[in-house]
């Protein structure tokens, strides 16, 4: 029982008797399930519980949360069953104790594994019950407390996740005083020898300017006194992890006290938030660029506050944060406010709970698209971060983003649809590059097109998760889908003599499909475009109903029309363009058809290996550019280059890539990449660059090193 008079205290203080009764029994409870269980520092385990309820208790959560925690470890270290947890105590209070368990009983291929399992489980419990991260929070703290008593291996690893994953969840749910502990015991205990530098350079700090601090709360204080604004005036030491993680930026120097003191100011009322900013800037001298205005534009975790950065006395640093009393409250306990101000209406809507809630959606939606559990942590890892920047749509909705984010990622955040569609978009009414970054405060219009498609490359620069994952879903399903169009244009060409995939029945088709143990004809096709499969087996084994070696004679060409996308790849060896001969290569490493010219030294004795290469022919009607390659030797010469790029330039030309290399004595060869749309085009450029002063040789490259 003495283990529970502390707790006892504390909820007698907010709870009513009864609900106090029921703790009273779930501590019992606990206890006897715990029985002959011991921690490393050898007490008693239900001294863990305790002392997790103990912490929800301070933040004065509901009973539910409160028994929950203290039968949190129950179903994962004792007999006690779910079932047995619901008949005593409720279902509510079952399933978050089950939401809680570790789930050290599934079996994994790794650790990394294991944790990313593990921290899955975990959030998509918290998207049902907020309350259940509560207490996996409040659990990890008194782990972190208790730290001292496991291996330095163990502290070290523990304290990494706490850091990367715990201390974040803290921050984006709000709880500050949580996420500053947690950040302050992972530091210490992962990185033993810098905190007690830091501590020592923070000691040696405080004695030395204690009266300059001293004066600027004092002035600070007598000029909202004269300005007659109740306020409250506190001056708060930064945590030694948000001091060195300053430092491993290269942002934080120890010139003075002020490198770590914080001056918070907070009063009744949003007016007065902005009167005591204007007071401030009249007192000191603001600094550039070092002000945000977080209750115009909360947080994502619906943090507000007003931050702004003054000279004070003798050039010092001042740092201030300006907020009302249910600011300060909402940034201390962030979506945990709710239950402390239960019975007042108003906090069920509020920003931090909106927020909240809907990164909980988020992650739901998220867990349903990814395709294992390590991707998924590393999606909500960097989500979990809280640097972000806001933009406004068209119609003036502001929109959050991670820091770094695209126009892409705000098509993906405003609907998957409108991102998938993306062809480009426009800031501020002037055309903006998709992979540019964008900046608080801009006006972004994202430009559609119903023939638009995602491109590989986004993946290169979108910075939000949701972005990341709709890309590659559908990257995922545009392969298929053009593999599924080759193969079917292959397998026509092999079925010519039996009049083409649409002649042969159905029946026939199933069969094939029974053998092959494809799910579907599709599929079979998607092998014969990525090359998995060649289209003559195919084509045998559709005519005889069985699985063939045996090729059907060669003797048909698939033509090229420079728009099949994905699974048609143009060859940067030899840059072929139309009228060039060109060969097809097929192997399962690339994943669908090369386009190679004949002349490539890359495919030298193709005609030996017909397994692996297609005739190919040029449509007659391609208007799309090709890229060629020209290698151009001249006399180094003031203005012959120039000379050159004015004629493509003339021409109206796109040089692609251009590079320059000394050959011998005042020879250099420029090699050019262009974009033409056939070899006429080509060849009439290459006979005008030939005519120029200076200009010894010009050849097109089709498969050289240099």
């Amino acid at each position: 029982m003495q283990y529970f008079c502390s707790l006892e205290e504390v909820v007698k203080a907010y709870l009513p008797a009864k609900q106090v009764k029921l703790i009273k029994e779930a501590y019992f409870f606990a206890k006897k399930a715990h029985e002959g269980q011991f921690r490393s520092s050898g007490e008693p385990y239900v001294t863990h519980p305790v002392a997790v309820a103990n912490i929800l208790a301070d933040m004065r959560l509901d009973y539910e949360t409160i028994i929950a925690a203290l039968l949190h470890d129950t179903i994962e270290d004792t007999a006690i069953t779910f079932q047995d947890i619901s008949n005593k105590f409720g279902e509510h209070v079952a399933i978050l104790v089950e939401g809680v368990s570790k789930l050290d009983k599934l079996k994994f291929r790794s650790r990394q594994e294991a944790q990313a399992e593990n921290f899955r489980k975990m959030v998509l419990a918290m998207t049902e019950d907020v309350r259940v991260i509560l207490i996996k929070l409040a659990d990890r703290t008194h782990n972190m407390r208790t730290i001292g008593s496991l291996r330095p291996d163990k502290r070290r690893r523990i304290a990494k996740e706490t850091l990367e994953i715990y201390a974040p969840l803290a921050h984006r749910l709000g709880i500050h005083h949580i996420k500053t502990e947690l950040e302050i015991l992972g530091f210490t205990a992962m990185h033993p020898n810098r905190a007690k530098v830091i501590e020592k350079v923070i000691d040696s700090a405080r004695g030395t300017r204690k009266e300059l601090i001293q004066r600027i709360l004092s002035e600070i204080k007598a000029r909202l006194k004269d300005a007659k604004i109740d306020a409250v005036v506190e001056g708060l030491e930064k945590n030694i992890y948000a001091i060195y993680q300053k430092m491993q930026q290269g942002q934080q120097k120890f010139q003075s006290i002020m490198d770590i003191y914080i001056f918070r100011i907070i009063v009744k009322d949003i007016d007065s938030c902005y009167r005591v900013l204007g007071l401030i800037h009249n007192l000191y001298k603001p600094r550039p660029n070092h002000f945000q205005d977080f209750i115009a534009i909360p947080k994502v975790n619906g943090y507000q506050s007003i931050h702004t950065s003054l000279i004070g006395p003798h050039g010092t640093p001042v740092e201030v944060q300006i907020r009302t009393e249910d600011m300060d409250q909402m940034a201390e306990m962030g979506v945990a406010a709710h239950w402390i101000y239960n019975e007042r209406d108003e906090l069920n809507n509020t920003t931090a709970q909106i927020k909240v809630q809907r990164w909980m959606d988020s992650l739901l939606e998220l867990q349903h698209s990814v395709g294992n559990s390590y991707e998924f942590i590393e999606n909500v890892k960097s989500d979990l971060f809280p640097k972000e920047i806001y933009v406004f749509t068209p119609k003036g909705r502001i929109v959050e983003l991670p820091e770094g984010a695209t126009a892409v990622d705000l098509a993906y955040a405003v609907h998957s649809d409108i991102g998938y569609h993306c062809i480009g978009a426009q800031v501020d009414r002037k055309s903006y590059p998709l992979s540019k970054p964008l900046s608080s405060g801009q006006t972004v219009e994202i430009i559609t097109s119903p023939k638009g498609r995602p491109n590989i490359g986004w993946l290169d620069f979108v910075m939000s998760a949701k972005a990341k994952t709709r890309i590659k879903q559908a990257i995922k399903t545009l392969k298929h889908d053009d593999a599924i169009i080759l193969g079917k244009k292959l397998l026509n060409l092999a079925l010519t003599d039996k009049g083409g995939i649409d002649a042969i029945p159905k029946e026939k088709i199933d069969r094939f499909v029974a053998l092959t143990l494809f799910p579907s004809f599709d599929d079979v096709l998607a092998e014969i475009g990525v090359g998995n499969v060649m289209s003559q087996f195919v084509a045998k084994g559709l005519e005889n109903n069985q699985l063939s070696v045996h090729l059907s004679e060669q003797d048909k060409i698939v033509v090229i029309t420079g728009t099949e996308d994905i699974s048609v790849i143009f060859s940067k060896c030899c840059h072929p363009i139309p009228d060039d001969p060109i060969i097809g290569h097929i192997t399962p490493e690339i994943k669908g058809l090369t386009v190679h010219h004949e002349a490539c030294h890359n495919i030298v004795g193709y005609q030996n290996q017909p397994l692996k290469y297609i005739p190919l022919k040029w449509s007659s009607d391609i208007s799309q550019s090709f890229i060629a390659e020209i290698w151009i030797d001249i006399l180094n010469n003031q203005g012959t280059l120039s000379h050159i790029l004015s004629i493509l330039n003339f021409e109206k030309t796109h040089v692609h890539w251009l590079n320059i290399e000394e050959k011998e004595g005042k020879v250099y060869t420029i090699i050019l990449q262009i974009e033409v749309k056939n070899n006429i085009e080509l060849n009439g450029l290459i006979h005008k660059i030939a005519l120029q002063q200076d200009v010894v040789s010009v050849k097109r490259n089709i498969n050289q090193k240099y």
